[in-house]
């Protein structure tokens, strides 16, 4: 199925396959499947989890980027790493568009594809590093932890002229969101699962200053109203200064669905986060993951896996980057 993508935040990676000795004498494309590196390289994935651990006990934020890194890059027609690529002279990185605003962290990738690289060179592909990092991530917040199959491989160039295309900006309505998850297979449930992403992290001042000047949002409580103008005191912020306002005041490092209990309360920091509250279609299943944190994470389990799993590079397609940001020289593109 031709995606078409996913999501925005404020919310909103993945695709791949490994060459293995396997593969060469079977011809036979494996496709994504469970411990994909066990003969390759069998620690790939505890080499993975234990640098996300290091790097989330020295710099807490990386959690919430490697989740965000997931949305974006399997977002955007398929699962192949294309979002960690920089700009070339003939090519605008998917990273520097207005869509990525407030992603970072991308050094650390190459800190994990580094470890992977001294146990098994040429053999893990930065799609793969992608999605396991995400999936450690999501544990490292005391979300749940999501078994996720392996075997992607990266693309070769970025994406950036179509990332409006198929990640919904903030401020777009709550059907556009809808249609963008159905196109690569995921339902209302599965959205208002994937949007409880908001639970953590943080949204920049520019994002919100449109809800606050230059007349509060009506349908803002009044309660949080305050704490939002403290936190974005201007009209126009500084994009680059660090102007912010904690997506969850209450457990704002965990992840968890007290996100849907704070949008029922009008405390909701995006046009999405308030459109999910309240339009039909998805406000039943809003008011179920405020009930029942054991329902969210079932459904935040399931959206993440069909996400990571979206129109991959498997077999011979696509390539192993020898780095993230750099497709390899010979593969590269005309």
């Amino acid at each position: 199925m031709a995606p078409k993508a996913l999501f925005f935040f404020a919310l909103l990676s993945f695709s791949a396959v490994s060459f293995s000795p396997a593969f060469a004498e079977n011809e036979e494309d494996l496709g994504l499947v469970m411990n994909f590196y066990k003969d390759t390289c069998p620690q790939a994935e505890d080499i993975i989890k234990e640098q996300v651990k290091l790097l989330y006990k020295r710099h807490k934020n990386t959690a919430f980027s490697w989740l965000r890194n997931l949305f974006h890059d399997c977002g955007v027609q398929r699962c192949d790493a294309s979002l960690l690529l920089d700009s070339t002279r003939r090519s605008l990185s998917e990273k520097e568009t207005d869509r990525s605003f407030g992603l970072r962290n991308f050094r650390y990738i190459e800190t994990i594809k580094e470890a992977v690289e001294r146990e098994c060179p040429g053999v893990v592909s930065c799609s793969d590093i992608l999605a396991l990092s995400a999936r450690e991530g999501i544990a490292s917040l005391g979300g749940p932890y999501i078994p996720l199959k392996t075997g992607r491989r990266d693309g070769r160039r970025s994406r950036a002229d179509v990332v409006e295309k198929y990640l919904p900006d903030h401020n777009e309505s709550i059907s556009v969101v809808l249609e963008r998850f159905a196109d690569i297979g995921i339902d209302t449930p599965g959205l208002v699962a994937l949007l409880g992403s908001h639970s953590v992290g943080r949204t920049h001042c520019v994002k919100l200053v449109h809800r606050l000047y230059p007349e509060v949002d009506p349908v803002l409580n009044p309660d949080h109203v305050e704490h939002m103008l403290h936190k974005c005191p201007d009209s126009i912020p500084d994009p680059k200064a660090v102007q912010y306002v904690r997506n969850d005041r209450g457990t704002p490092m965990v992840l968890d669905n007290n996100y849907y209990r704070n949008i029922l309360d009008n405390k909701g920091l995006l046009i999405v986060d308030h459109q999910l509250a309240t339009d039909k279609r998805t406000k039943p299943y809003v008011k179920k993951m405020a009930k029942s944190q054991d329902y969210f994470f079932k459904e935040f389990s399931r959206a993440i896996t069909i996400l990571s799993e979206n129109n991959p590079l498997t077999g011979t397609e696509g390539e192993i980057r020898k780095q993230c940001n750099v497709a390899n020289k010979h593969h590269e593109e005309p």
